[in-house]
């Protein structure tokens, strides 16, 4: 097991990506801490998924927009699971509106999620790690989109190339403790989010031809990325981006 007895907190676990990573730790021996918003329902499945892997595990709620929220949900999992190895940031939001039509409270309201809670999230989670002195993994979901544009989602935009720049940035200051700081950007993954473009046969088949591979990938594909950034296979890995997406930033329609 690449991860056993490991600690780790992951963001936005109660479904999508995020659950895919949560689970696939637990399978390689970790120790979970589930964050949930809303879903609590879904948290507790996954709770239940990871005691039937012999894992300690515990459910969190925190707003991933509060930052106080945030750090006391990194002191919330220190205490439960005694201590904190790795931190992945996957909590996050888009809405669809024209640059036009922004609005202030939707505009705080994706960057306060997406950036701004992830940024004190891994603050908080390096705290403990320094103090621990044995290195750590903080991970951040980002998503193809800190490189690629994405009309009509100019504040998710934002928040994603500021993950870009966080952890290009901030791996210089964690390195002397023994700390990664790294990137996922997933392209277009089967997540409930996508269920819409699932469901229509014509927006499917327009999403897969911008995609090298033609087809999505799925939650797994990217957690497989994460277990490999949170072991000991990633430890001179630091400040990059893993793009997950079938080779979908490449893509290049021609003439």
């Amino acid at each position: 097991m690449q991860l056993q007895g490991k600690r780790a907190l992951v963001t936005g676990s109660s479904g999508g990506i995020g659950q895919a990573i949560a689970v696939a730790f637990g399978r390689e021996g970790a120790d979970v801490a589930v964050h949930y918003h809303r879903d609590a329902a879904e948290a507790r499945e996954v709770v239940e998924t990871l005691q039937r892997l012999g894992r300690r595990v515990v459910a969190l709620q925190a707003d991933a927009a509060s930052v106080a929220a945030m750090q006391q949900l990194v002191a919330q999992a220190v205490q439960a699971l005694g201590g904190l190895d790795i931190l992945v940031n996957s909590a996050g939001i888009e809405i669809r509106e024209p640059f036009l039509a922004v609005t202030e409270q939707h505009y705080d309201l994706v960057l306060n999620i997406n950036l701004k809670g992830a940024y004190f999230c891994a603050q908080a989670a390096a705290r403990q790690m320094v103090q621990q002195g044995t290195g750590g993994r903080i991970i951040n979901i980002s998503s193809i989109h800190e490189d690629v544009a994405f009309l009509n989602y100019s504040p998710y935009c934002l928040s994603k190339g500021g993950l870009r720049m966080f952890a290009r940035t901030v791996c210089q200051e964690l390195a002397p403790h023994r700390i990664t700081i790294n990137n996922i950007a997933p392209g277009a993954i089967a997540t409930p989010i996508n269920t819409p473009t699932l469901q229509d046969p014509a927006r499917l088949h327009e999403l897969q031809a911008m995609i090298p591979l033609g087809r999505l990938g799925t939650p797994d594909e990217v957690a497989a990325v994460a277990v490999f950034l949170a072991s000991d296979a990633a430890s001179y890995v630091t400040g990059c981006t893993y793009y997950v997406d079938g080779g979908m930033t490449r893509w290049n329609k021609g003439l």
